[in-house]
């Protein structure tokens, strides 16, 4: 903690030199990713918390750690013995941290940020709530690189092709495609700096970034050709001269900016300002931008035929993992405690086992008793719980494959459940088949459908307070925008129009503080369902594949038609796992998929 300590003392050394009144660090690299490398880790290395979610806030005489509920015991104990304090944030990816800088500093003080680190929107939506304070706010300094003196190197993973037996359209034809987005705008030039939509773009794939198969790497199109900026030693012979035959050029990662000055010219350039960092911005032609959405991102949410037939067979895999786990923990159970812990372990190596599998889509979230009622728990070894054969287990988890990317929830009885828990799983599980069940016009988005997977719980004046579901990427982020399930009518996912191809999570859930936490979740996929005067109507395929917990269902509550969909489902269940599982485990899958 001493060195903590020594770290955030240099850094004041560094804001005073260049008049600086406070820092933020963000979780955060300059391609606004979910999850970043080790060199981006700048927040972790100046607090000591280690957590995938927070902001540190340091001045002369304060130096504070926001995070959620999700990890309060963990910064608990990595902050211990630091100056560093806990400031507990009420409401998960709010900016209490930004009404704490304009509450505490003094009008006139100037707050510090790299600007490389944050999005145009997001230092816009910084200065404004700073002018209203009257702060003022200065992005142009990077006084952590300049006493970080040990930061890790950037990653250099190799590169690697996605096959085109799995992605069904060739990058020749994702630039195409591309491209004459790029002609309806009039723009000459395409600045990506995500790295899903770099990835998607090109059929490439890497392991620079936990769970997300992506590399670092800006790409830029032009009407002809496509720049790649990435550590070149990262990519294969082979590969580079597959690129080069699809007019894509390799620069260093380290020369985007000059080529950004030097390239534009007189030409149009679309940026994304929501992902488009700040330093890269001020280096396009100001009067030359024209904003607007990254164009991978909506071409690639609409998953191809072949993508979506590989995802039906990696359900099948995904779900003869999971019967795998769940047979042993029931038998390990009646030897012995298992730590929440171990399951995620034990789950990991029976994935590993599949074909195709690269790697976890994200930490797995096992929840046992009061840990399944938070939300986004996450296990850790010296203060996990030890799962026995009594009370209800909530499991949330997913796979990267090279085939699909999955991720889904059960929630399970280790023992006879109350009269309370098969109540509220059974409202859950009503909310989850309504919305499997939608069928909706076009022009519908989640805001609109999300009320379908509340309204039994509504009844009961209960709620839960998360999403009820978000896209989900074909062999790359698990949570990939725009559309998704939200009760929140702001931004995309909530007002993101569905449509065929998207591929999103169903997973309404209930959550009793202390107790226990249900959650149901399927991934969907909007198909056409009819057209007629009135217009184009969708609907959902469910495609996860596993049973659910039918012990934990109060059957009476169940309408017929809710009864039929869950048999229905079942049947499907059992018909697409039966030939890839042994003999005793086709027994096992026939009771659990037993009609109600």
């Amino acid at each position: 903690m001493s060195a903590i300590n020594e770290r955030l003392a240099a850094l004041r050394s560094q804001l005073s030199q260049h008049g600086l009144d406070a820092w933020i660090e963000p979780t955060g690299d300059p391609h606004q990713s979910e999850y970043v490398a080790d060199h981006w880790k700048a927040r972790e290395w100046l607090s000591g918390f280690s957590g995938s979610s927070g902001t540190l806030i340091v001045t002369p005489g304060h130096a504070g750690l926001w995070t959620d509920s999700r990890y309060f015991l963990q910064a608990e104990a990595q902050l211990k013995g630091s100056e560093v304090v806990l400031q507990k944030q009420v409401v998960p990816h709010a900016p209490e941290h930004i009404n704490w800088l304009c509450d505490n500093l003094k009008p006139g003080s100037v707050v510090g940020c790299n600007g490389s680190l944050f999005s145009v929107s997001q230092i816009r939506q910084l200065a404004k709530a700073f002018h209203a304070a009257g702060l003022e706010l200065n992005t142009q300094h990077d006084p952590v690189g300049a006493i970080w003196t040990d930061r890790p190197a950037l990653p250099e993973h190799p590169v690697y092709e996605h096959d085109l037996r799995y992605a069904g359209k060739s990058r020749a034809e994702k630039l195409k495609a591309i491209r004459e987005q790029m002609a309806k705008l009039k723009v000459g030039f395409h600045l990506v700096c995500t790295l899903d939509d770099i990835a998607w773009t090109l059929n490439i794939r890497g392991a620079d970034v936990a769970y997300n198969p992506v590399c670092i790497s800006y790409l830029v199109i032009d009407m002809k050709t496509a720049h790649l900026f990435i550590n070149r030693q990262k990519v294969p012979h082979d590969l580079r001269d597959a690129l080069l035959k699809d007019g894509v050029l390799l620069h260093a990662y380290e020369a985007l900016e000059a080529f950004l000055e030097d390239s534009i010219g007189e030409h149009a350039v679309l940026a994304d300002p929501t992902t488009t960092n700040l330093r890269l911005y001020n280096a396009l032609p100001e009067d030359r931008i024209v904003h607007g959405d990254t164009i991978a991102r909506n071409l690639k949410t609409l998953k191809n035929e072949t993508e979506v037939a590989n995802l039906k067979e990696t359900m099948r895999r995904d779900g003869v993992a999971l019967l795998r786990l769940v047979r042993w923990l029931q038998a390990t159970l009646k030897e012995r405690p298992v730590s929440e812990v171990e399951v995620a372990e034990v789950l990991g190596g029976l994935r590993a086992a599949q074909e195709g599998y690269v790697g976890e889509s994200f930490a797995a979230i096992v929840g046992y008793q009061a840990n399944g009622a938070i939300v986004h728990y996450h296990a850790e070894a010296a203060t996990c719980a030890q799962i026995r054969p009594e009370g209800i287990l909530l499991l949330d988890s997913g796979g990267q494959y090279l085939s699909g990317t999955t991720d889904i929830t059960r929630t399970f009885a280790l023992s006879a459940p109350t009269a309370e828990q098969k109540r509220h799983y059974t409202l859950v599980l009503q909310g989850h088949i309504a919305l499997a069940n939608a069928h909706f016009p076009a022009g519908t988005c989640g805001v609109q459908l999300d009320t379908l997977a509340r309204q039994f719980l509504w009844q009961d004046d209960l709620n839960f307070g998360h999403g009820t579901g978000h896209g989900v990427g074909f062999f790359l982020n698990v949570h990939e925008p725009p559309q998704g399930f939200t009760p929140t009518p702001h931004g995309v996912r909530g007002t993101t129009p569905f449509l065929p191809g998207m591929l999103t999570s169903n997973e309404p859930g209930f959550y009793r503080t202390g107790a226990y936490g249900i959650r149901i979740e399927n991934l969907v996929i909007c198909v056409p369902a009819s057209e007629n005067a009135f217009g184009k109507f969708y609907k959902f395929e469910s495609l996860s594949l596993f049973p659910i917990d039918t012990t934990l269902i109060e059957v009476a509550m169940l309408s017929p038609a809710e009864t039929t969909w869950l048999n229905t489902y079942h049947q499907e269940v059992e018909k697409a796992l039966t030939p890839l599982l042994e003999a005793e485990e086709v027994v096992w899958l026939k009771e659990q998929c037993k009609a109600l």
